[in-house]
């Protein structure tokens, strides 16, 4: 593979003019693809076999014309202090408004509080509930502009007035503020470590390229395969991310070749070999990772993570041929001041002596934890361990509008509500009753909706509605608790649980669903997936690792040291956004359960991104344990060439991550600080303390491995040995190669 990507990189070189142009092409034509292109549809099924997305399903079956998923508003009123919502003045507002969003083409129903006996009972209060006929993507701006003025209307009149459901959801700030923030995050960090503007100006424009592609073809494909931008932000996040890093190594591969005397031809070829071959590799890493979240079985969270694992192979590609061509153009100006004037004015065809090696910081570090590897280790993993211990805790779940920032309509319609009519109000359950093979359908609803009446923790059922047909009806049923709560949980499963024994008496099944009911069943269903995919990701590391470094003990210690991080990670999510410690710093106005779909989504991300500093750090002690250093000496000459490149893809990570903090989303939020402490902690604790603490203890038993099994696995050159003694021919030495394979 290193020869492969050798040649790669110099003809990338060579050719630059052509490979810029074929990246141009590429970026023009995904660019008129995706403005061409038409919106995505809304996803239809979340999560296809959970109850409640059948119960769903049944009720687009048997109400045919009233989609379960249509867009719907309800409009909280509010009486101003010391009146009451029933007021003659203030019934004749709440009255206009839902007559003029009545007469709306587009409205299948809209009924007024007064009618629908939707009043608090201390009459301060009242909701009005609209049905529209369309999902919210297609209401169209008549239909909005005619519900915000109504609400407007009202407002005049002295009415509090609050909008929630689906059909005007607040949009998030515009995007870009989060990705611009990382860039220049990361340009940051790239001059200072760099030295040169050129060095650290290539990585982000390539990053911004590929990003630009990825994005450009997840919006031009849209509507085949669904993607929205929503399935977009990871892509983005990504993206960004390693494209930043992945040239960034290869970048600073290049700059190590030229100041040992090659010319810039070869040094980027032997870039493109050496660091092309070790971001292959992590970028495979990442890409199985993010793929294997679609054995979980939910597809927004199957669409996201190939779209990201499509930004990713971007990243990966332009590494290995923009980024070469790149440095084609601008052979010099990516070098250090210091390089530069050693060079000169040579042509560099001829190869210099390489200097004595320097000590750094990297170095002085690794030396400071081989002197302590104890106290080090310990003091790692019980660090870790301690901030881990939340996860014993962890609750998963879908939050709502309840965790939306007070300054949205939807937050404070939900508190109205909450206040006037009980914390349960705002999660009612639906219950969808199948009576076809009843005796007497109607005595069978009616006999099922005594029942889960008279369900400890239900305050109140509403009366059923049943179909054309008459052989199915739905009712809903209203919770003494919130729909977070772990009681309104409880309460869904005893309902279920009573269903057999109603069933038998009746005739009639029954299944429980509503946003509630299907947000519990996704987060049980998420959090039963989490460990089964938890293990097979560490299996996989371990076996993508034993192939690499071609020892036992590293993939253990690489696994070991992934579930330290992960867990540490998720423990700190829980401690910010489910007990909130600290959540005001971050902008987290309500905390709560842990949204379903992030753990999944951290194990796999951070697995591909551990597997990434794993790689780079490791790859060069193995390289020099093979040429002949002893153990420590292999972790010493490891950190002096890879720690800083490592730690300044650490941090460019974490600078990206920690943009999106800033959103407005939580989803997004909580994702974007669970990634940035992971990588935190699996950076600067897990690799750059517990590995070299554990590589010392184990001298050179870590590099054992049984003779059967190396006879087994196959040679895979990731740090691109092969090409470390090769001739002016291009290829290899033979003795080189066989080195390689021992």
């Amino acid at each position: 593979m290193a020869t492969i990507l050798y040649r790669l990189g110099r003809t990338a070189f060579r050719r630059r003019w052509s490979v810029l142009l074929v990246w141009a092409a590429v970026l023009v034509a995904v660019g008129a693809a995706a403005a061409t292109a038409p919106a995505a549809d809304d996803e239809g099924s979340f999560m296809p076999g959970i109850e409640a997305q059948k119960a769903f399903d049944l009720m687009d079956q048997r109400f045919p014309g009233s989609d379960s998923q249509g867009a719907g508003a309800r409009i909280v009123f509010v009486a101003p202090d010391g009146q009451k919502i029933t007021a003659s003045d203030n019934r004749a507002a709440v009255d206009e408004l839902v007559d003029k969003v009545a007469a709306g083409s587009q409205v299948d129903r809209a009924v007024s509080p007064f009618k629908a006996k939707a009043v608090s009972k201390d009459a301060t209060t009242a909701y009005a509930t609209v049905g529209y006929k369309v999902k919210a993507a297609d209401l169209t701006d008549a239909t909005k502009k005619t519900l915000e003025s109504a609400i407007d209307v009202a407002k005049k009149k002295g009415l509090t007035v609050e909008l929630g459901g689906t059909a005007l959801t607040s949009q998030p700030a515009a995007g870009g503020m989060a990705e611009g923030m990382g860039v220049a995050l990361a340009a940051v960090v790239l001059v200072i470590t760099f030295g040169s503007l050129a060095a650290a100006g290539l990585p982000l424009l390539t990053a911004i390229i590929g990003v630009g592609i990825s994005l450009c073809s997840i919006l031009a494909l849209g509507s085949t395969f669904g993607l929205t931008m929503t399935t977009g932000t990871l892509a983005t996040m990504l993206g960004l991310a390693v494209g930043i890093d992945y040239a960034l190594f290869v970048v600073s591969r290049y700059r190590e070749e030229r100041s040992k005397g090659h010319a810039p031809q070869e040094a980027a070829a032997l870039a493109a070999g050496t660091a092309g071959s070790a971001v292959v590799f992590a970028g495979l890493t990442v890409v199985i990772a993010l793929a294997g979240l679609t054995v979980i079985g939910v597809p927004m969270l199957s669409k996201m993570g190939l779209s990201a694992a499509g930004a990713v192979v971007v990243a990966v590609l332009i590494a290995l041929t923009l980024v070469p061509a790149l440095l084609g153009f601008w052979p010099q100006a990516v070098l250090s001041r210091a390089t530069r004037k050693k060079t000169g004015m040579r042509s560099g065809s001829g190869e210099q002596p390489e200097s004595v090696p320097q000590e750094n910081g990297g170095t002085r570090w690794a030396r400071f934890v081989l002197r302590r590897p104890v106290p080090v280790l310990l003091a790692g993993v019980a660090g870790l361990g301690v901030l881990a211990l939340p996860v014993t805790d962890l609750q998963m779940g879908m939050p709502g509008d309840e965790a939306k920032p007070t300054s949205t309509t939807e937050r404070r319609a939900y508190d109205a509500l909450a206040e006037g009519f009980g914390a349960g109000f705002n999660g009612p359950l639906t219950i969808v009753v199948d009576a076809g093979n009843a005796p007497d359908a109607k005595a069978a609803v009616t006999a099922i909706t005594a029942k889960i009446g008279d369900t400890k923790g239900v305050v109140s059922v509403s009366p059923a509605q049943f179909n054309a047909a008459g052989d199915t009806a739905m009712f809903s049923a209203t919770p003494t608790a919130g729909p977070n709560e772990a009681a309104t949980k409880d309460l869904v499963q005893s309902i279920r649980d009573e269903r057999p024994a109603t069933e038998s008496a009746t005739g009639a099944t029954f299944e429980v669903t509503g946003s509630t009911a299907m947000n519990i069943d996704i987060a049980q269903a998420l959090q039963s997936a989490l460990i089964p995919y938890l293990a097979i990701i560490v299996g996989l590391a371990f076996v993508l690792l034993l192939v690499v470094f071609r020892s036992v003990l590293v993939p253990v210690k690489a696994a070991l040291g992934f579930l330290l991080s992960v867990l540490a990670a998720l423990g700190s999510v829980v401690a910010v956004f489910q007990w909130g410690w600290g959540a005001e710093l971050l902008g987290v106005e309500q905390t709560g359960p842990i949204m379903s779909l992030m753990p999944i989504f951290l194990v796999g991300i951070v697995f591909g991104l551990a597997m990434d500093y794993e790689v780079f750090l490791v790859a060069r002690m193995r390289e020099a344990y093979i040429h002949g250093d002893r153990p420590a000496q292999a972790v010493l000459t490891g950190f002096r060439h890879s720690a800083r490149v490592v730690v300044a893809a650490a941090l460019i990570m974490i600078a990206v991550f920690s943009a999106f903090v800033a959103s407005p989303e939580s989803m997004i939020k909580t994702i974007g600080f669970g990634l940035a402490i992971a990588v935190l902690f699996d950076a600067f604790v897990v690799r750059m303390a517990l590995v070299p603490a554990v590589l010392a203890l184990l001298g050179q038993k870590a590099w054992w491995l049984p003779r059967w099994l190396d006879k087994a696995l196959p040679n895979v050159d990731v740090e691109g040995e092969a090409l470390q003694a090769r001739p002016a021919t291009g290829r290899p030495h033979h003795d080189t190669m066989v080195l390689a394979r021992r």
